[in-house]
């Protein structure tokens, strides 16, 4: 037997031997405890990360959809937006095209367009009101050339009225019947001069009566305006 493992009397294992196996137990219980609260540690520290990066997912997605609360953004940028009502339904839509055209359209509860705002890239410029049925009801439009159009539809969507006025600062009232065709209009010329005309069915002058220039006779040639027709309008 090693001397140095036992007692010579008894047998037993040596005081030292003894010492240094618990001293060895003990560590070992020390090391599986210390690996026990790191675990315990890295958990928490885990599910508490978790929880960090849930909630600002949750405040990052109500700022994007609402503004943080008592901030106001100094600029939002986006090509194009979409109202949308409680029930989520599209009520409205803001944006560009891809040609340069800056509209809004203002939909009703079932989806139709009533209300349309447009300004094309060359400088033209229409406001749209639209029925239940989708037909054009008034139409005012700005052209290039500064002259200025307001147009109004009947329920099928008929231009029937058109008040005109042109970059020379003449301006003339057109009336159409039911079919477009223009039967009657009342206009003055850039020098001021008034005008009637009054055309039938077949699209023919009925009648026509003009205010005369104070150096002409009585008789003088009727004055044409140069403003558009409800087809022309309409197209």
């Amino acid at each position: 037997m090693d001397p140095r493992s036992s007692d010579d009397v008894t047998g037993r294992p040596a005081e030292g031997h003894t010492r240094f196996e618990a001293a060895l137990a003990h560590r070992m219980e020390q090391v599986e405890y210390d690996n026990r609260r790191l675990r315990r540690l890295t958990t928490i520290m885990g599910v508490g990360l978790a929880i960090v990066l849930g909630l600002l997912a949750a405040v990052l997605a109500f700022s994007a959809r609402y503004g943080l609360p008592g901030s106001t953004a100094s600029e939002v940028a986006a090509k194009q937006f979409t109202l949308r009502d409680a029930g989520g339904r599209v009520r409205g839509i803001w944006g560009t095209s891809d040609s340069g055209r800056v509209s809004l359209v203002l939909q009703d509860g079932a989806g139709k367009q009533r209300v349309k705002i447009n300004l094309l890239p060359d400088g033209s410029a229409g406001l749209a009101f639209a029925d239940s049925a989708g037909h054009s009801r008034a139409v005012f439009a700005l052209m290039p050339d500064e002259s200025a159009q307001l147009v109004f539809g009947d329920q099928l969507g008929t231009s029937r009225s058109v008040l005109g006025v042109a970059p020379d600062g003449s301006g003339t009232l057109v009336f159409a019947d039911k079919r477009g065709n223009t039967r009657a209009s009342v206009g003055v010329d850039s020098r001021g001069l008034g005008q009637l005309t009054v055309l039938d069915r077949t699209g023919q002058q009925a009648a026509q009566a003009e205010e005369p220039e104070e150096a002409q006779p009585a008789d003088t040639q009727t004055v044409s305006t140069g403003a558009a027709t409800p087809q022309a309008a309409k197209k």
